[in-house]
């Protein structure tokens, strides 16, 4: 139902209205007394096969929801009824912003693809506090923090820091997002650099009752040199993992049409022109570790023989974002239904 009705009516939209649409109908859904079990019975799969433990968290199943689509954690509960295992929100800030001018998301749908440059728009901090107050007992959420844009880099680990503080009693785990949103930046995966932001938040972690493991995303434009840098910063840290790999800023071997490439300009590439790269930085990373990190894999992963591939080069979770808004909420179901299929195959 959803690629033959929902899709195409969403599609007819901009794509951040169609998302705002989305959100607002699940939310209403969660108002209703029962809806969110509705919505468990109609494409929640349940399955001890599907079970997994990372980084000390017991996940029902290995599909999470990347960070970008709940930016302030409006509607985590409803979209873990869906049937993800777990749902990364943020990216948030310490103070709100509006990101960049509209149009800044781009749907390219002869590569089943999206490209954004939206500046990280979202509420700040408060509201997402007042969001991830409401209940959510036996829902795993992480949660997806990074600087304001106009704060300068140098003065980024206090941004960083306040967001870890803050947050720290609400969410099971953290992605520190370095990227810049605009440009590829790869002197932000210097040594230096990742640790000037780590370091005050292992140092608040230190101090606490409750362990909240840390996660680095990284680009999939990072050369192979710079991708064992950060492994080599996984392993010599109290750092947890590595979520493997955000968007790309190259467009190479793309169906769309260079003029419309050119019209979009800039931005991040997301979908499954990605796959393949994907694979390649978890299997890197999964060797150089020895496979004793949990990655989270994301980029690409469109269909449940792309998951399986991911999970075979050591991801020990992947996340969808660009599959979530072509296929719905049936490809989760039919990844773990594929799972399932995988585990109770004779050996």
């Amino acid at each position: 139902m959803y690629r033959r009705i929902i899709q195409p009516l969403l599609f007819a939209l901009p794509i951040e209205r169609a998302h705002r649409i989305v959100l607002l109908a699940l939310r209403i859904v969660g108002m209703i007394p029962g809806g969110r079990w509705l919505l468990g019975q109609c494409f929640a799969v349940r399955h001890p096969a599907l079970e997994r433990e990372v980084f000390g968290r017991r996940f029902p199943n290995p599909v999470g929801l990347a960070a970008g689509f709940d930016r302030n954690g409006e509607a985590f509960r409803e979209l873990s009824a869906l049937g993800f295992g777990f749902v990364e929100i943020g990216t948030v800030t310490p103070r709100p912003q509006p990101g960049n001018p509209r149009p800044r998301i781009f749907r390219l749908p002869k590569d089943n693809a999206i490209v954004n440059r939206t500046g990280l728009p979202n509420s700040g901090l408060e509201r997402t506090i007042q969001h991830l107050r409401r209940p959510h007992d036996g829902l795993l959420v992480g949660c997806n923090i990074g600087r304001n844009t106009a704060t300068p880099p140098e003065e980024a680990p206090a941004d960083y820091l306040k967001l870890f503080r803050n947050l720290y009693q609400y969410a099971d785990y953290f992605t520190v997002n370095i990227n810049c949103d605009n440009a590829a930046d790869c002197s932000a995966y210097s040594r230096e650099r990742i640790l000037s932001i780590l370091e005050p938040l292992f140092d608040f972690r230190h101090g606490q009752q409750q362990y909240r493991p840390v996660m680095l995303k990284i680009s999939p434009d990072l050369s192979d040199e710079a991708i064992d840098t950060v492994t080599d910063v996984l392993i010599s840290t109290p750092l947890d993992g590595i979520v493997a790999a955000d968007g790309s800023y190259r467009r190479d071997g793309l169906h769309t049409s260079r003029t419309t490439l050119d019209k979009i300009g800039n931005g991040r590439l997301s979908g499954a022109p990605l796959a393949d790269r994907t694979v390649e930085i978890v299997r890197r990373i999964h060797t150089r570790s020895g496979g004793t990190y949990p990655i989270i894999g994301v980029g690409g992963a469109m269909t449940p023989e792309q998951v399986r591939a991911l999970l075979d080069a050591g991801a020990d979770l992947v996340q969808l974002y660009s599959g979530f808004v072509y296929e719905g909420p049936r490809l989760v179901r039919d990844i773990c239904r594929a799972l399932i299929a995988d585990a109770e195959r004779p050996a």
